[in-house]
């Protein structure tokens, strides 16, 4: 009787063991991004973000439905090629149950038909051009980070006015072009009369000005440059240097970007556009945790992509809750669609059709601030998701 009591508690240890084991599993996510390269300064912040996204998420136990969350770090360099292959890998390779990233739109792009043949998730962050979940999109595609036409759409708030004409300034790769396609889609008012694309490695901007200025300087009415640039050296000291409202009366406008970057907006008191994050505008509790957790660890703000990072977090943690740790794909595509949640820029929902988080954007216009090494981003007004009219882009 003994005997069998022994082996009945040894069978119930084995079974509780077993148990314990599958509760204590973990969940593999791949984060792959330019941990160098031409936009490193943005890659950084997304897996700053990230992590203390996952932290705030889990209440700090990176723990969710008993499993355990493990984070895989790979450097796509800003290269679509390598950053094909690492995704490859990881999926392949290292087991991961889906993958967040990258930080270059072509890269991006690239990395589209991996996920599509792995049948995984790939969670775009922070990748803005609107073909990733447009004509080039896949139902195992998702992306916390803004869209070109979100990007466009609000920034066309600022400036969309009869009798404006617009030159465009951009960088000649998707994330330039998508942008420029998509904020002229959005301009029902002002006339685009030149597009300029330059090399996203550009440092010497006085030919593209020029002609950017020719372009523009006898139009009647008001003129305006739109800049949409990303990493690199930004245009903007080299327009301030021309002086091109005293000389020519024309205005530049931009969307919002890294406190870095925008040290150049205080050549540029009162000029405005639509921004994605600025650390002071949002009010809600996720935001000042995320701020509050900022300035504990760095001792500054968080910046642009952080928030992106920690929205990313947010959306992941949300969708593994509701899905009781369950990684299967499909399951997790069922959850996803159509999911709202909580992120520093308030709530976002993931759009059934092409799965682009729908999402508030910010009019500000820039004051020259003394206290600040930056053009501090005043709100305007809060453009709410349900104000765009985001297009449906993909062929589903």
């Amino acid at each position: 009787m003994q005997r069998r009591s022994l082996m009945a508690l040894a069978a119930l240890a084995t079974a509780f063991s077993a148990s314990a084991l599958a509760q204590s599993g973990e969940i593999k996510i791949a984060h792959i991004y330019s941990k160098t390269g031409p936009l490193e300064a943005y890659g950084k912040q997304t897996q700053t973000g990230l992590m203390m996204g996952l932290a705030y998420a889990t209440g700090g136990t990176m723990v969710v439905n008993g499993k355990k969350l493990t984070l895989i770090e790979k450097d796509d360099q800003g290269k679509p090629d390598l950053g094909k292959s690492l995704l490859a890998a990881a999926y392949a390779d290292d087991k991961v149950d889906l993958a967040v990233g990258p930080t270059s739109s072509g890269v991006a792009l690239a990395m589209l038909p991996v996920a599509e043949e792995y049948k995984k998730i790939l969670l775009v962050e922070p990748a803005v051009a609107d073909s990733i979940t447009g004509d080039k999109w896949n139902k195992y595609i998702f992306r916390t980070g803004r869209n070109s036409s979100q990007d466009a759409i609000s920034n066309a708030v600022a400036m969309d006015k009869d009798g404006v004409s617009v030159a465009t300034l951009a960088q000649d790769y998707a994330f330039g072009r998508d942008g420029v396609k998509a904020f002229k889609d959005a301009l029902k008012h002002a006339k685009i009369v030149h597009e300029e694309y330059l090399p996203q490695s550009t440092t010497d901007f006085t030919a593209g000005i020029q002609r950017v200025v020719d372009a523009l300087k006898d139009k009647p009415g008001r003129k305006a440059i739109e800049v949409i640039w990303a990493g690199g050296t930004p245009p903007f000291n080299a327009l301030a240097a021309q002086d091109l409202k005293k000389r020519y009366g024309i205005d530049v406008f931009t969307g919002g970007n890294i406190l870095p970057a925008m040290a150049a907006y205080k050549n540029f008191p009162g000029m405005e556009g639509a921004s994605y994050y600025y650390f002071g505008i949002p009010k809600n509790p996720v935001n000042e945790a995320l701020v509050a957790a900022h300035y504990k660890e760095f001792k500054t703000p968080p910046d642009f992509f952080t928030a992106g990072g920690f929205s990313a977090a947010m959306a992941i943690v949300t969708a593994l809750k509701a899905s009781g740790g369950d990684t299967n794909t499909n399951k997790l595509i069922k959850t996803m669609e159509g999911m709202s949640f909580d992120t520093p820029k308030g709530k976002m929902t993931f759009r059934k059709e092409d799965h682009q988080a729908m999402q508030s954007m910010y009019h500000f216009r820039i004051k020259a601030d003394p206290a600040f090494a930056w053009g501090v981003p005043e709100l305007v007004r809060e453009i709410k998701p349900e104000e765009m009219q985001v297009p449906i882009r993909n062929k589903r």
